[in-house]
């Protein structure tokens, strides 16, 4: 019996040293609708072709380390029209460490940074985020 694949075990590879994330959203592309008809079609309604592929911003989310400021570092190449673009890497790992589906990230760089929230009674991990913008989306399913 085969069983779907669990989210849990991935690593990232984005370019800085080996920090583990907790969580990684935004790993969808979307091919936008081109709607058309020609005035001397016999159909009353629009054909519709594919159009420029969309990709969402990726989210990578980890937990907070004192005197770790690699993040901040890329964060702080953005000056106008200038910023350092890395391509990223994020892999579905089995019980083996190997990969079973890939995601490959093109020129990717950070739009946003949200450093954790803080709360008196809370007993939570302090959690930080980078919203990344990118210039394509590749998936490899191994």
């Amino acid at each position: 019996m085969s069983y779907p694949l669990p989210k849990f075990h991935f690593s990232v590879d984005w370019g800085g040293t080996n920090i583990g994330f907790t969580e990684v959203s935004g790993l969808d592309v979307e091919t936008e609708v081109i709607e058309y008809r020609q005035g001397a079609s016999p159909e009353y309604s629009k054909i519709k072709m594919p159009g420029m592929q969309k990709f969402s911003n990726i989210t990578l989310k980890r937990g907070s380390f004192k005197s770790d400021n690699e993040y901040y570092k890329w964060w702080n190449t953005v000056k106008l029209n200038t910023i350092e673009r890395r391509d990223i890497t994020i892999k579905l790992l089995n019980e083996e460490h190997d990969p079973v589906i890939i995601w490959k990230v093109k020129n990717a760089w950070p739009t946003k940074i949200q450093s954790t929230d803080l709360k008196a009674d809370g007993n939570e991990v302090a959690i930080e985020s980078m919203e990344l913008v990118h210039e394509g989306l590749s998936i490899q399913n191994e």
